[in-house]
C-alpha cells in the first residue's frame, strides 16, 4: 500500500487545528498508509540574528534527513517552491507513486526549511503566493494531499 509522510517542524497548540488534521489524515486513510512525524523546533533566543537562525534551521534539517527514506518520492513546502492546481498537484502525485510507494511532505519551522533539506527533495512546493500561519499550513497541506487523492481516484470530493 502506497504512504504519505508528513514530516512536520513544531506542534499544533490549538485544539481546532489538530482536530482538522486528524480528520483529513483519517480520510487519506483510505487512500493510503499516512506517517506524521511533528519535530520540535530548535530554541532561539528573543529576536535571533540571521546566523542563529540558520544554524537552528541547519539542526532541524539534521533531523528532517533522519526521517526521510531513500525511495521516497520527498517534497518540500517553501516560499520559492513551484505552484499548481489541484489538477496538476494530483498528476504530480500520481507520477511519484509511480516511481516510490512512499511520499514525503516537509514543513518546516516558522523560518523554513535548511538548503540541504530543499536540496534532497524532488519538489519544492509553495501552496500560494500568501503568508500563512505555520500551524495552519499543516490543515492546508493535508487537505490538499487529500483532495489531490480523491482527483487521483476520480471520486465527486474534488468538483
Amino acid at each position: 500500500m502506497a504512504t504519505i509522510k508528513f514530516i512536520t517542524v513544531g506542534t499544533l497548540k490549538e485544539k481546532y487545528l489538530s482536530d482538522a488534521v486528524a480528520e483529513y489524515e483519517k480520510r487519506l486513510s483510505g487512500f493510503c498508509k499516512v506517517e506524521s512525524i511533528n519535530l520540535k523546533e530548535a530554541k532561539l533566543p528573543q529576536g535571533p540574528s540571521q546566523s542563529e537562525i540558520k544554524k537552528a534551521l541547519e539542526e532541524e534539517g539534521k533531523v528532517i534527513l533522519s526521517h526521510m527514506s531513500e525511495r521516497a518520492y520527498k517534497i518540500a513546502l517553501c516560499v520559492e517552491g513551484k505552484q499548481f492546481s489541484s489538477e496538476e498537484l494530483a498528476e504530480k502525485l500520481e507520477r511519484a507513486f509511480s516511481l516510490s510507494s512512499e511520499i514525503c511532505f516537509v514543513i518546516g519551522s516558522s523560518h523554513g526549511l535548511c538548503d540541504a533539506v530543499k536540496s534532497a527533495a524532488d519538489l519544492r512546493l509553495s501552496v500560494s503566493k500568501l503568508t500563512f500561519p505555520h500551524q495552519l499550513m499543516r490543515v492546508i497541506l493535508s487537505e490538499s494531499v487529500y483532495r489531490c487523492m480523491n482527483i487521483i481516484k476520480g471520486t465527486k470530493y474534488h468538483k
